[in-house]
């Protein structure tokens, strides 16, 4: 019987798993684990968006709103590591196992548009343009 020796070997040796609720493990160096925004540092620019592989990120800036399904999330980091002003981290901690889907939304202020320098010099360029056409006409 070529069965019993790996029987036998298996019946005193100790389970190769874990119990997992009950143990659980040290996340590894690096480990990429649940998202984290700092809503107040968001210019919602959405970038995060645009680069997420998954589509699990929707960046709303007229409103002010931020949503994650961590449902959808890979977790692969691309977002945290293209975010213009690194207000996404990622925890080195699983996320807890949930009996309901529920879609994660953050409500911030996104910056006020800064005004604009260049429109005295957009008006001076208005008033030159037409006294060259006038110039040009003369030469004919």
């Amino acid at each position: 019987m070529l069965f019993t020796p790996t029987v036998i070997k298996n019946l005193l040796k100790k389970p190769a798993t874990r119990k997992y609720p009950f143990e659980v493990r040290e996340a590894f160096p690096n480990y990429r684990g649940e998202l984290v925004i700092d809503i107040n540092k968001c210019i919602f620019c959405g970038m995060c968006s645009r680069k997420c592989p998954s589509q699990c990120i929707t960046v709303d800036k007229a409103s002010g709103t931020w949503q994650c399904d961590p449902h959808a999330c890979v977790y692969c980091g691309h977002c945290r590591d293209n975010c213009p002003t690194k207000c996404l981290t990622m925890k080195d901690t699983h996320r807890k196992p949930v009996t309901e889907k529920v879609t994660w939304i953050e409500h911030g202020n996104p910056p006020k548009p800064k005004k604009k320098a260049a429109e005295p010099k957009a008006e001076a360029k208005a008033e030159a343009k037409p006294a060259k056409k006038a110039d040009k006409k003369d030469d004919k």
